[in-house]
């Protein structure tokens, strides 16, 4: 057994996403992006027909800001300052679907911030590619932290020993995010999660359901 373990996603949760992502979108592309009222599948629309993108499209769009524009991305309020003190006491690993093309990328990214990490890059629910994470590590005790609901019901599923922090770190839209209760605990600023995970990381391994978490995600 070895040190506690932090397990965070990047988008909305180290950096910023949406508000670069969707400047980009407006001065490049003629798009507009909004998700105070729609999903992500719908928030993406043409701006002179309101017509909702094509997902092949939407896509595309995703891989050409990765590929020129995450110099836009800067870091969440607080965020840095607390995972520097949280990593006096815990190892801190970043899980984030953001692909193998761009894996290198973000490894730098990051480490322009002070967030020199293991980076691990992974495309759909994180609940298994987490549990192998921590099967490796075999840490005394585990936290996930992201800003979606579908990956706490993965790791829900497939770690459930590990505690799940729902964070929803961009301003604008965590009002309109709802809770998700596979996750422990909603906290959309680092002072109190900071507080909230050095809690859980003196607590012990989450306590495990009687009843297996509902859901079929994998």
């Amino acid at each position: 057994m070895t040190r506690p373990l932090i397990i965070t996603d990047c988008d909305e949760v180290l950096l910023h996403m949406v508000v670069p992502l969707r400047a980009w979108l407006e001065e490049t592309h003629a798009v507009d992006f909004d998700m105070r009222e729609r999903g992500f599948a719908e928030a993406l629309r043409h701006k002179d027909s309101g017509l909702v993108l094509e997902r092949e499209h939407v896509w595309e769009l995703l891989i050409a800001f990765f590929d020129t524009e995450m110099h836009r991305q800067s870091p969440i309020a607080g965020a840095v300052e607390a995972l520097g003190r949280l990593a006096q006491v815990a190892d801190i690993e970043v899980l984030t679907n953001i692909g193998e093309r761009h894996h290198v990328q973000r490894i730098a990214q990051l480490a322009a911030y002070g967030l020199d990490m293991p980076v691990h890059w992974n495309n759909g629910p994180k609940g298994r590619p987490l549990a192998r994470i921590v099967a490796e590590r075999a840490p005394s005790v585990a936290v996930f932290i992201d800003d979606l609901a579908e990956h706490h019901e993965s790791v829900a599923r497939h770690a459930p020993d590990v505690w799940r922090l729902h964070m929803v770190g961009e301003p604008e839209i965590t009002a309109d995010v709802p809770n998700t209760p596979h996750a422990h605990a909603r906290i959309d600023n680092w002072v109190a999660a900071e507080a909230w995970i050095t809690d859980r990381l003196a607590q012990g391994p989450a306590p495990i359901p009687l009843i297996p978490t509902d859901g079929a995600l994998s």
